[in-house]
């Protein structure tokens, strides 16, 4: 069985102009940092979009000591500020990611990034719709993942996206065009 076929970009950077950097969550390049011990590898944003920009891998979680495989953590108590607990230990994560989210969009933004991808639904990387477990334990799905809530305040003119929305043709193509466009502003 095959995988879906893409449309082949019709847009490039043009020649001798720097590369377009995007920040990813790493596990959707393959790399196996996901609390279970796997990826969640993305075939058109390693082989579609990977052949016109360079990737700038990030795992949060990884990252801030947690291991592979690991416990997981989820959001609970509620919007607007959540906080992220193991699951195993309700040991609270909260300060130590924001701290640590507010060090690497610092790293991130000297990288001249043009953009990010997130991985839908995770309680660091999440964009939108992540499942939040209220006091009473009952979960809602209107949270976005500590990470990705620090980086859009700290850089809220950065084109972000989930890679599950870039799915849909109209939100892909919006997508492409802003980085582009961001990517060519940062360079004037």
């Amino acid at each position: 069985m095959t995988g879906p076929t893409y449309p082949a970009p019709s847009w490039k950077a043009p020649s001798g102009e720097e590369p377009i950097r995007l920040g990813i969550s790493s596990c959707l390049l393959g790399q196996k940092v996901r609390y279970d011990g796997g990826h969640k590898r993305d075939s058109y944003l390693t082989e579609v979009l990977g052949k016109w920009v360079e990737w700038e891998g990030v795992c949060p979680e990884v990252e801030i000591g947690l291991g592979t495989p690991r416990p997981p953590i989820d959001l609970h108590h509620g919007v607007p500020n959540p906080r992220l607990i193991k699951s195993t230990t309700q040991e609270d994560l909260t300060e130590k990611m924001e701290h640590y989210a507010r060090l690497k969009v610092t790293e991130l933004q000297n990288l001249g990034l043009a953009g990010f991808v997130f991985k839908r639904a995770s309680p660091s990387c999440g964009m939108e719709k992540v499942k939040v477990l209220g006091d009473d334990g009952a979960p809602t799905k209107n949270g976005s993942g500590i990470f990705a809530r620090v980086l859009m305040e700290m850089w809220p003119d950065l084109p972000v996206e989930e890679e599950g929305r870039l799915g849909d043709p109209e939100i892909r193509e919006r997508f492409i065009e802003r980085i582009f466009c961001f990517h060519r502003l940062c360079q004037e």
